[in-house]
């Protein structure tokens, strides 16, 4: 299998109106990749310039960032001819994409969409989160890095100017192949980009990896639908597969997202982590991980269940007074 490192960059609009947002936030002006063997072997590079026709004039931020004017904008090739040469340059065999970062294998589905291309797939894109996977390898494993950060981090030299598609691609390629060599192992924690949810139960994610589970879910119509289904709302041993009793019911702090307390008689305490997010469609999806904790951890969650009942009463109580 080859590896796709990519990097994009993109444009936004000048004055952010509602409408311009909606149609689409960011306008990809520029692809950059490299092509990588299974062992870390460059095969090829790919960079190519986009004409921009939604915001043609470039914001402020970005062409001081990544030091491009619209004159040399003006003749770049279309977006739709540009991604259909990716693709072909990508090839026909297996290949995964890897980023730095989850954003841009999203916002390239969204611009492909925008231009009515096929989508890359039916449903969600198992990539590699390099910055993710930097994390893993060399750090905490939580904190997110800039590139700049790893690079250094790696005593790799800087001979190209960041925050340009190539340049940053090849960089992150770099990243990549010490990754590989070096801690191998961690490839094993791939990301999914959901920007296509899954299209039925069927289809669902459910994958394990070594400390915790993830499932993404189908879409719903509503908040209220996605918590009342079944495989949402269960909660189990990722290690053992059983079906188990919760200390703690779904509850939730903010509104957006929802922790469980459960107990596997084996294997101890786990946390249940809902997270719902919205599709470009305007459904929702559940994206869950379930993890082991301490005993201490689980005390931190029966804390915070029990903060979050006294604001939910405070607040009926507030409601009732008006």
């Amino acid at each position: 299998m080859n590896y796709i490192v990519m990097d994009l960059e993109w444009n936004q609009s000048n004055t952010g109106t509602e409408e311009e947002i909606a149609v689409l936030p960011f306008e990809i002006i520029e692809i950059g990749a490299v092509k990588l063997d299974h062992s870390g072997f460059a095969l090829g590079e790919f960079s190519e310039l986009i004409r921009p026709v939604v915001y043609p004039e470039m914001h402020k931020i970005t062409s001081r960032l990544i030091h491009l004017q619209t004159q040399e904008l003006e003749k770049g090739a279309t977006f739709t001819a540009a991604a259909e040469r990716f693709l072909e340059w990508c090839g026909e065999g297996e290949y995964m994409f890897c980023t730095w970062g989850s954003a841009d294998l999203t916002e390239l589905q969204r611009n492909m969409k925008f231009y009515h291309l096929t989508p890359l797939a039916g449903g969600p894109i198992a990539f590699l989160d390099v910055q993710k996977l930097f994390s893993l390898a060399f750090e905490d494993g939580k904190s997110r890095k800039s590139l700049e950060h790893a690079i250094d981090f790696l005593e790799l030299e800087k001979d190209i100017p960041f925050h340009r598609a190539l340049s940053d691609a090849s960089y992150t390629a770099r990243i990549f192949t010490g990754i590989l060599k070096k801690k191998p192992e961690v490839l094993e924690n791939v990301s999914y980009d959901v920007f296509w949810p899954p299209a039925d139960k069927a289809s669902e994610i459910k994958v394990r990896f070594d400390s915790y589970m993830k499932y993404i879910s189908r879409e719903f119509d509503s908040k209220e639908e996605a918590l009342g289904d079944r495989e949402v709302a269960s909660s189990k041993c990722y290690l053992c597969c059983r079906n188990l009793r919760k200390k703690i019911r779904w509850f939730t702090p903010n509104g957006r997202n929802y922790y469980c307390l459960a107990r596997c008689e084996k294997h101890g305490y786990l946390k249940g982590k809902i997270r719902i997010r919205r599709a470009d469609s305007g459904r929702l999806y559940i994206v869950k991980t379930t993890r082991l904790i301490s005993d201490q951890e689980a005390d931190k969650i029966r804390e915070r269940s029990g903060h979050a009942k006294e604001m939910n009463k405070q607040r009926r109580i507030q409601k009732k007074s008006r």
